[in-house]
């Protein structure tokens, strides 16, 4: 990028669902990012405060049904930044992340990327952090959405957005994505939140989660999975 080139503008897509306890400090370490000129929250009618929360930082709200994908495809829609962050409500960015995000988009042949991440109360969670997740990258091309997932803005629109799926809507845009280039990782750490492991158990978490994604990896429908990962468990957000 030349000195005369502006630098990219950042859009951040947070869909919502009750997150009242965790939109609060996520949005406000989304608003410390110097890069970032819009936010966007895409609430599936959630009956706590998180709209009034997301109407107070001066987000942009939008609303549509309980379905993860259908609400960032919603947001990304309406996204008129060069780059599109897609960030769940309980992962924090670093403030340097605007940064991470264009020089890793600067990269030969880089699309879209997504960053390292830790569990900011319960790090022993992820073991091998580092190392799983540059092999889900690199060699599965595949980035979790817990880890934030950005694009190009006008890659995602030649991919046709972000698929409309209750469920693996990361994978299925992943797969996309990575026939328009290559997937990397910045070079920033979000820290995100372990509530699932800690009302669910590590164990059975774990076991649910590498089900589904085994499962979806030989030919499950997202919509198939939706019954396996939510089974006896409340949804309390997307």
């Amino acid at each position: 990028m030349s000195a005369t080139q502006l630098s990219p503008t950042i859009s951040v897509i947070i869909p919502t669902l009750n997150e009242a306890g965790e939109l609060p400090e996520t949005l406000s370490r989304v608003q410390a990012v110097a890069e970032v000129t819009e936010i966007i929250v895409v609430d599936a009618g959630s009956f706590d405060s998180t709209c009034k929360i997301a109407r107070e930082h001066n987000c942009d709200l939008l609303e549509c049904e309980p379905n993860r994908g259908k609400q960032l495809r919603l947001g990304a829609e309406k996204a008129e930044g060069d780059i599109i962050l897609l960030l769940h409500a309980d992962t924090w960015l670093p403030e340097d992340a605007g940064k991470a995000m264009i020089e890793c988009l600067s990269q030969p042949l880089v699309v879209a990327g997504g960053f390292h991440k830790t569990f900011r109360d319960r790090p022993g969670y992820i073991p091998f952090s580092r190392l799983r997740l540059e092999f889900f990258c690199r060699v599965l091309k595949s980035i979790y959405g817990d880890q934030g997932i950005f694009v190009r803005r006008e890659i995602l629109e030649e991919v046709g957005g972000v698929p409309d799926v209750p469920l693996m809507e990361e994978f299925e845009l992943c797969k996309k994505l990575s026939s328009q280039g290559r997937l990397a990782l910045a070079k920033a750490t979000v820290q995100t939140s372990s509530r699932k492991f800690a009302k669910e158990g590590v164990l059975k978490t774990y076991w649910r989660m590498t089900v589904c994604t085994v499962r979806y990896w030989l030919g499950a429908s997202p919509e198939k999975l939706v019954g396996i990962y939510y089974r006896k468990t409340e949804k309390s957000g997307p």
